[in-house]
């Protein structure tokens, strides 16, 4: 994945707050967060709906602002950016796995994991790149399939494929597993657990399944805004050997 080389850490918050307007009175959602996440770590945020996980992963994406605070990408402040310099950002050094998949019905397999290239600095072969990705999440076989024709697994390895292809930073992942069995689910996370390992890329997933959270290398729980340590439910854990690409 690419770097700067000039941090350890691919991704920093300091003192993030965050509140929305309800009747008139403030509702706190990120009390003051701060955390460094080091290059090539898997961190998991959990927290029961509503603790603003998703809040959080929006404003490390640069997608959400927060009222006060700073995020630091690859040693680089963005919170502060223009949008137009933001998209860019976004687009080269952040990937973003969604739980509904968010892909283009309408293009195949391999033209959902092109589409980040062709808006890039550098997109050359593009469709050679996408393939080669799809093929590493297992979906050598799917290049031409559009969403309607694919598993929800298959979907979810697409859009794993789009994240990664401009090779980001950070892989930020919104609940990954929410729309899949038990069983795909836990194959998504032994995918996400190779690519690690192969690309060296730092993950950080939002979730409140604690098996999801147990994939991860660090995790963190969100409690009225603030962060604590894991609760006892999550046991850090290696994820079992991926199956198939279902």
């Amino acid at each position: 994945m690419k770097s700067n080389g000039k941090t350890p850490f691919a991704l920093e918050v300091k003192n993030i707050t965050r509140s929305l307007p309800l009747g008139g009175e403030p509702i706190h959602i990120l009390r003051g967060i701060s955390l460094q996440v080091p290059r090539g770590e898997w961190l998991a945020l959990t927290g029961p709906s509503g603790s603003g996980k998703s809040t959080l992963l929006g404003i490390m994406a640069g997608i959400d602002t927060p009222d006060s605070g700073q995020v630091i990408l690859d040693g680089v402040p963005i919170t502060d950016m223009r949008e137009r310099q933001l998209a860019r950002i976004r687009n080269a050094q952040i990937g973003i796995v969604f739980q509904s998949f968010n892909l283009i019905p309408t293009l195949t397999a391999q033209e959902n994991v092109e589409a980040p290239l062709y808006v890039s600095v550098d997109h050359r072969d593009a469709a050679g790149r996408a393939r080669k990705m799809l093929v590493r999440v297992g979906l050598a076989d799917r290049l031409r399939h559009r969403p309607h024709q694919l598993s929800g697994g298959q979907q979810q390895r697409v859009a794993i494929a789009r994240a990664l292809v401009t090779q980001p930073a950070v892989l930020l992942a919104d609940e990954p597993t929410g729309n899949l069995d038990q069983q795909t689910g836990a194959q998504i996370m032994a995918l996400f657990a190779r690519l690690q390992q192969e690309l060296g890329v730092t993950i950080i997933v939002a979730t409140h399944d604690p098996q999801v959270a147990g994939c991860a290398g660090r995790v963190l729980h969100l409690v009225d805004g603030r962060l604590a340590p894991a609760p006892p439910e999550v046991r850090l854990r290696q994820p079992a050997l991926e199956g198939g690409a279902s």
